[in-house]
């Protein structure tokens, strides 16, 4: 079979965008693997479904699958190309749509700059919700590794992220503790494991390795989950500028119940066919 396909990338985290859409297609996971392999495949870091939903109110449905081709529940920097992509392909006449995942309802506005802004919705905190094995929930929770045991901010950004504190992303031991605090048998699930560094008030740096896909260029919902843990923990003020290693990404949240925002880019790389 041959299938169409559309790359993309945001800040750096690319994707394979697949239109499920205008015509059902079913992908096993071998096949997903064969896909985003970057040896023998198209390569990326996550693929992207666009499909019908059968929800009132709703324009699309939006579904995600990791390199290791698993299916995961929210990624905010393919949320900013999944609206570029069905603006694109003429599968809307609109620029702000609402949008279904496996983690709720997102709305996504393509501003006329190119740049798209992502309501991500409140971020969660009770361990149950995360979910993180714990007995109460805690701003920062002990974390035993192998050699060592860090604190880690824990929140759902409808996935999972344990966000650290380091002096420095250049030097932070991201390809030891990252595979170590993704597998952590604290999180059932699993974890997106962010290392951020504190610039000023209004700005980080931060690298994240991404469940199922390694460390990864930018993580639009790690972006947002080390945002929300550098305000919590009276680091950050709002908004706050992330920079990540495939670019930046713009992060604003007023606290309690109140949605996170995540503005970034989102671009299309090329169009190909691939024989799976």
């Amino acid at each position: 079979m041959k299938l169409n396909f559309t790359k993309m990338q945001g800040a750096g985290n690319d994707f394979v965008v697949v239109d499920s859409y205008t015509q059902p297609i079913t992908l096993t996971t071998e096949q997903i693997r064969h896909i985003t392999n970057r040896y023998f495949g198209v390569g990326c870091d996550q693929l992207l479904m666009v499909e019908k939903t059968a929800t009132p109110l709703v324009d699309f449905r939006y579904r995600i699958f990791n390199a290791d081709g698993g299916e995961v529940e929210q990624c905010g920097n393919g949320a900013r190309c999944f609206v570029r992509y069905v603006v694109e392909k003429k599968l809307t006449v609109k620029h702000e749509i609402v949008v279904e995942t496996a983690s709720g309802i997102i709305t996504l506005t393509l501003q006329a700059d190119g740049q798209v802004t992502v309501n991500m919705g409140a971020p969660r905190f009770l361990p149950a919700q995360i979910p993180l094995l714990a007995n109460e929930q805690s701003t920062l929770y002990p974390l035993a590794l192998s050699h060592t045991t860090i604190n880690i901010s824990a929140v759902s950004m409808g996935n999972p992220h344990a966000v650290t504190l380091v002096d420095n992303v250049d030097t932070a031991p991201v390809a030891e503790f990252g595979p170590q605090i993704e597998s952590h048998p604290s999180f059932p699930q699993r974890v997106n494991a962010g290392f951020m560094q504190v610039v000023s008030p209004h700005e980080i740096n931060l690298r994240v390795y991404e469940r199922g896909s390694g460390e990864t260029l930018a993580c639009g919902t790690g972006a947002c989950a080390a945002a929300v843990s550098g305000i919590r923990l009276g680091l950050l003020t709002t908004p706050v500028l992330v920079n990540t290693r495939g670019g930046i990404l713009n992060i604003a949240w007023d606290g309690d119940d109140n949605p996170v925002m995540m503005t970034g880019p989102a671009e299309i790389v090329f169009e190909g066919q691939i024989n799976i």
